[in-house]
């Protein structure tokens, strides 16, 4: 069974384009979700988030998730090493996960798929993107965050032109139904490449 990598940076409309996957009938892996749901119930990455930011990390047995991003927000050393204790546990929880399906390939979608080497558990790679001025929008609709603060969390991504060197195939998301066009090609062809 194949593993489609999906990602793309912030705002660029991964939800959007994993959904267009799901309604195709492709099991879809959303690595973020799988990130919280570990986070609350594995003691063992409880012990390593507190050993790493302190006792407040967690309140009443769940993680406190505003301390933890004020640890990380501008930290890039905090963010990898908070990453480093979450992703490998991801990347167990998928192989479980990915046991349990029957399709000829599956999505695995991660913001951070390159930037943490996980396109290389990957057959074929999908970026999203879109332009800066439609992220920023975007982001600015769904979360009433700042410019300023959506500009911090982009810098902790790498760039689309750095992430397209190692994707195999891109999607620009702009118009919704050109976007499912695409995803509708894009499953064609990943189907052929899977006979060969």
């Amino acid at each position: 069974m194949m593993v489609v990598g999906l990602t793309g940076g912030i705002g660029s409309g991964k939800t959007t384009v994993a959904g267009f996957f799901r309604e195709l009938g492709i099991p879809l892996y959303i690595a973020d979700d799988a990130a919280r749901r570990l986070m609350n119930t594995s003691e063992e990455i409880r012990d390593k988030i507190i050993n790493l930011f302190g006792e407040a990390s967690y309140k009443d047995g769940l993680p406190d998730r505003k301390y933890i991003a004020s640890k990380v927000f501008n930290n890039s050393t905090q963010l990898n090493l908070l990453n480093d204790i979450i992703h490998p546990a991801v990347a167990r929880d998928f192989k479980n996960w990915q046991s349990l399906q029957d399709a000829p390939y599956v999505i695995y979608e991660a913001a951070i798929l390159f930037e943490k080497d996980g396109y290389k558990n990957c057959d074929l790679t999908i970026l999203v993107t879109a332009p800066y001025e439609e992220k920023i929008k975007r982001l600015r609709e769904r979360d009433q965050s700042s410019v300023e603060e959506i500009e911090a969390r982009m810098n902790n991504q790498w760039s689309d032109e750095k992430k397209r060197k190692l994707a195999d195939f891109e999607i620009e998301n702009l118009h919704r139904e050109q976007t499912g066009r695409h995803v509708e090609n894009l499953h064609d062809i990943i189907l052929k490449s899977g006979k060969n």
